[in-house]
């Protein structure tokens, strides 16, 4: 019988997904937060082209807490968006609004670990209710 390895961005990714699945969901770790919507921009790692832009409302009660986004580049190894600790800071000062930016911190792709970040930019707006 032939197993498949797993590479390490499809290894990464599986851990990440675990990860997600284990933590609460954002209505029972921010019960006063009422609604949340996001919008994210994908940018090049210079930040000026865009790739892709999503905007939606999360469902508080199915979305959990640990708030992450893959990144845009399919060869990406170790990178992607964690927005969890700027939803934890947005709700703790009771913001209606929170924006910034991530870089991506992973490998461009499998050939450069260790010696060329990503730095794809995630540009986001966060609206919250209470």
């Amino acid at each position: 019988m032939h197993h498949q390895k797993v590479g390490a961005r499809a290894e990464y990714r599986q851990q990440q997904g675990q990860r997600v699945r284990d933590s609460g969901s954002l209505a029972d770790k921010f019960p006063q937060l009422k609604s949340l919507t996001v919008d994210l921009t994908y940018y090049d790692s210079e930040g000026v082209t865009q790739s892709s832009q999503i905007k939606y409302t999360v469902n508080l009660t199915n979305a959990k807490s640990l708030f992450r986004f893959d990144c845009q580049n399919d060869q990406c190894v170790r990178g992607d968006f964690d927005l969890s600790d700027e939803i934890t800071s947005a709700v703790a000062a009771h913001l209606t609004t929170a924006t910034g930016e991530l870089c991506c911190q992973g490998w461009l792709d499998k050939n450069t670990v260790g010696s060329a970040h990503c730095h794809k930019i995630l540009r986001y707006k966060l609206s919250l209710a209470y």
